[in-house]
């Protein structure tokens, strides 16, 4: 469709009226910062929600109790958690109970403190926190409770890590989501859809081609796109605080390898550096935010991060890269891309599932991201598409942890590649493997490898991970 049909009007800083377009919307509505991994920090705000409900103190506090799918449940599993010595789902629902800000979203433990956290941990020692998984599947779900003897309390969350549908107190709904006719409240709306006729949900980006997206980015007012310019910044803040800690030894070698340099004339060894340190940063728990896309910091740090050390790294390198000027409306425009092929890949994927949305979706936008950014036009990033598709599809998620980083290398690796190949019009044909006669066609595949193809997969990840804690691993 035309860039300029599914705009929408809104008042500027100065209160003029403006058009924006759709897709611009859509990545504004999904950037958000997220204090460490983010599934620990949803759980903590769901616990939080609930708590904020019920009266008394922590020694009160009868029982925790959080219900989540498998992927929330996996990917909290052995995650680190920001301004805390401990790890984990059960931690991170304590947490919530004990001290974290429900208004801060996925920033809830923001302001923990070492008395909070000793707190918490006393409350799981005590056996009154308890998580467990409901059942396999991909789409996001918290059921967390919070009692006393004298008041109890259950908050829902659906869809998004943050979308409460559902909030039930001594065994009454006080709030149900305004779809299903109940009073509306002031929580986060899921981004990212719209219903269509009977009721159906179905994922805005879908309704956009490859043609679609590329005419927006190369054609989109260079002001609408700014307010990306705060995923850099955010995410380099996360960076550096791995530079000052002693847990990130990814990082140091990462550094080591680029010649002690942040940013070298090396493009893909400043890439690797500049994502996989913000990477390691935020799975150790280091308390800064990444800014993430689609619920996930890893997702937002891969899709941006190795375009912006591409451009650095030129600059860096004192000429142009590829023959190409890079300023910050090419940056702008790629990143773009970028955040609206990881979209598109993760609509149908599932937010959370047996597959790296990291290194598959994030990693395939990313590297149309540096096609953009070498000059392809829709031609190369649909081969850029299909050659991610054969290379790395299938990379296992086993949660949010140390590894993310490893997963991180191979991502930036593959897209370099992959994006070299198709500026050489080199790529895997559609008739091969699982690649589609179209772009979409190809992603919607891609997508489908995770949710449902790879849901056996999800169920054995799990069985593995409470083995090795029965095991004491």
């Amino acid at each position: 469709m035309p860039y300029n049909i599914l705009v929408n009007l809104k008042e500027g800083r100065n209160g003029e009226i403006r058009a924006m377009h759709r897709l611009t919307e859509l990545i504004r509505e999904d950037m958000k910062p997220a204090l460490g991994v983010t599934e620990p920090g949803a759980i903590a705000y769901a616990a939080a929600e609930a708590r904020s409900r019920i009266a008394g103190e922590i020694k009160d506090i009868k029982k925790v109790r959080v219900a989540l799918n498998s992927g929330m449940y996996k990917n909290a599993f052995t995650c680190g958690i920001p301004n805390s010595a401990h790890y984990g789902n059960l931690y991170a629902a304590a947490l919530g109970v004990v001290a974290a800000k429900p208004e801060l979203g996925l920033m809830s433990l923001r302001d923990i403190t070492p008395e909070d956290d000793r707190c918490a941990a006393r409350l799981v020692e005590s056996g009154r926190v308890e998580v467990c998984l409901d059942h396999i599947g991909s789409d996001i779900m918290i059921d967390a409770a919070v009692g006393t003897d004298e008041e109890s309390c259950v908050v829902h969350i659906r869809g998004s890590h943050t979308h409460i549908t559902a909030i039930e107190k001594n065994g009454e709904c006080i709030y149900r989501e305004e779809s299903a006719g109940g009073e509306a409240e002031s929580f986060p709306e899921s981004p990212g859809t719209e219903e269509q006729d009977g009721g159906q949900e179905s994922a805005v980006i879908h309704q956009y081609s490859l043609h679609d997206i590329f005419e927006y980015v190369s054609s989109v007012e260079y002001d609408e796109l700014g307010f990306i310019r705060e995923a850099f910044s955010v995410n380099m803040g996360l960076f550096k605080e791995g530079m000052a800690s002693e847990r990130a030894v990814i990082l140091k070698q990462l550094l080591k390898d680029n010649g002690g340099e942040i940013i070298s004339g090396d493009a893909r060894k400043t890439a690797q550096l500049v994502c996989n340190g913000a990477i390691e940063a935020r799975v150790l728990g280091l308390n800064s935010p990444a800014m993430s896309i689609t619920g996930s910091g890893a997702h937002g740090i891969i899709a941006v991060m190795p375009l912006y050390a591409y451009c650095k790294a030129g600059e860096q390198a004192g000429k142009e890269a590829d023959g190409r000027e890079l300023d910050e409306d090419t940056l702008l425009r790629a990143a773009a891309l970028s955040y609206l092929i990881t979209m598109y890949i993760k609509e149908y994927s599932g937010k959370l599932s047996a597959f790296c949305g990291c290194g598959i979706a994030a990693g395939t936008g990313m590297a149309c991201g540096l096609g953009y950014l070498k000059g392809a036009g829709e031609k190369e990033l649909a081969m850029i598409i299909r050659n991610m598709a054969s290379g790395l599809t299938g990379m296992i998620c086993d949660g949010g942890n140390h590894g993310c980083a490893m997963k991180g290398i191979v991502a930036v690796d593959a897209a370099f590649r992959a994006a070299e190949l198709s500026m050489a019009h080199v790529c895997i044909d559609g008739i091969h493997g699982i690649n589609g006669r179209t772009p979409e066609e190809t992603m919607r595949y891609m997508g489908r490898i995770a949710s449902p193809g790879m849901e056996e997969t999800e169920r054995t990840i799990v069985e593995i991970m409470e083995q090795k804690v029965r095991r004491n691993v």
